[in-house]
């Protein structure tokens, strides 16, 4: 049997998650807010999570999808898998954890997830698991500070400097800095599927990522990346759960 069939799913605590995420993600950072944390174990060990919570911006994210209210979508906020574990293991875990969700919050009616084109992958894992991709976006949400630090916008709009009053954001859009270069993806994945009537926004043909040039995979942009136009279709503790775990499919 091949290792990837030996990986079991299962919830962890949220510390537990936190912990796997710093340090196997590439922004090292966590989302506050994730609620769902299913951890990937091979051997014993967890080398691997996803998280899962509402969106940031959740009032906003329901209109994608007509009908929803705020408690009938998640957002798959991080994943974050040691590159020890086999080939295939991120599509294989989160296969099982769309099948656990489906089955235990039957109420949840879709996911969103977002991938960063601009410092890891333009969503390659999403499209194998046939997620519908909604939106391809220039970045203009994270912003390369002088020392090389990456900061998100909107973490710049919740902090106002003491000495002006003014919001982070504006100041340091003064002092030039810029975004990040690359791109932002967005995916949706119904859990209901008859839901998917209900999408708002145009579904984009995986194709399109490399017309406008965003590709991108583990943090390397392709050489065909360039200016193109971006695509844009709208705006952009949990409760225990059973162990999922391989039967061999």
């Amino acid at each position: 049997m091949s290792d990837v069939k030996k990986i079991v799913v299962r919830p962890v605590a949220a510390a537990v998650g936190n912990e796997i995420c710093k340090a196997h993600h590439y922004s090292r950072k966590i989302v506050p807010n994730s609620q769902i944390h299913l951890g990937a174990f091979l051997h014993g060990r967890c080398l691997g999570v996803m998280q899962f919570g509402p969106s940031m911006d959740r009032n906003r994210m329901c209109l994608l999808v007509r009908g929803t209210k705020p408690r009938e979508m998640l957002e798959l906020n991080r994943m974050a898998f040691s590159d020890e574990l086999p080939r295939n293991s991120e599509s294989r875990c989160l296969g099982y954890a769309l099948r656990l969700i489906r089955k235990t919050y039957p109420t949840i009616k879709w996911l969103v997830s977002f991938a960063d084109g601009c410092q890891c992958g333009d969503g390659a894992i999403y499209r194998a698991s046939n997620f519908i991709l909604t939106s391809i976006k220039r970045n203009t949400s994270l912003l390369v500070m002088e020392d090389g630090a990456v900061i998100a916008r909107k973490t710049l709009d919740d902090h106002i400097d003491p000495k002006t009053g003014r919001f982070m954001s504006a100041i340091v859009r003064e002092q030039g800095i810029k975004p990040l270069a690359g791109y932002q993806l967005r995916y949706i994945y119904f859990l209901h599927p008859a839901e998917r009537k209900n999408l708002t926004c145009p579904e984009i043909p995986y194709g399109a990522i490399d017309e406008c040039g965003a590709r991108m995979y583990k943090g390397l942009r392709s050489k065909h990346s360039g200016d193109a136009t971006a695509y844009q279709a709208g705006e952009g503790g949990s409760t225990p759960t059973r162990a999922l775990q391989s039967q061999g499919a």
